[in-house]
């Protein structure tokens, strides 16, 4: 897939970023590179490959008694109240909110 100098610019617009003419370019071969590889990734064959439903491989070194399996701990819910000294912190805010300007319509 080719990219063209006015996708460039359009992402760049989405990112809110300026870039020089010369990068323009530099991003284009980037990212056409990129979307290359994920060309060829799509033409491996993967049907017999089995999907990962953990990335960390288990361990048989999970603490005793916890009741997670090996290599995982337990799930436990924790507290976490600090959504006022966080606001409290912020220069405009509208509880529970944080107002921030608004960029929609660029």
């Amino acid at each position: 897939m080719k990219i063209s100098r006015e996708d460039v610019l359009r992402v760049a617009q989405l990112a809110h970023l300026e870039l020089a003419p010369e990068e323009v370019e530099t991003y284009r071969g980037q990212l056409d590179e990129i979307l290359s590889y994920v060309g060829k990734l799509q033409e491996l064959d993967v049907s017999n490959v089995e999907p990962m439903t953990q990335i960390q491989p288990r361990t048989a070194d999970a603490p005793s008694g916890t009741g997670a399996e090996p290599g995982l701990r337990d799930d436990t819910v924790v507290l976490c109240d600090v959504a006022n000294a966080v606001l409290a912190e912020a220069p405009d805010a509208a509880k529970p909110f944080f107002r921030v300007p608004k960029v929609i319509e660029r």
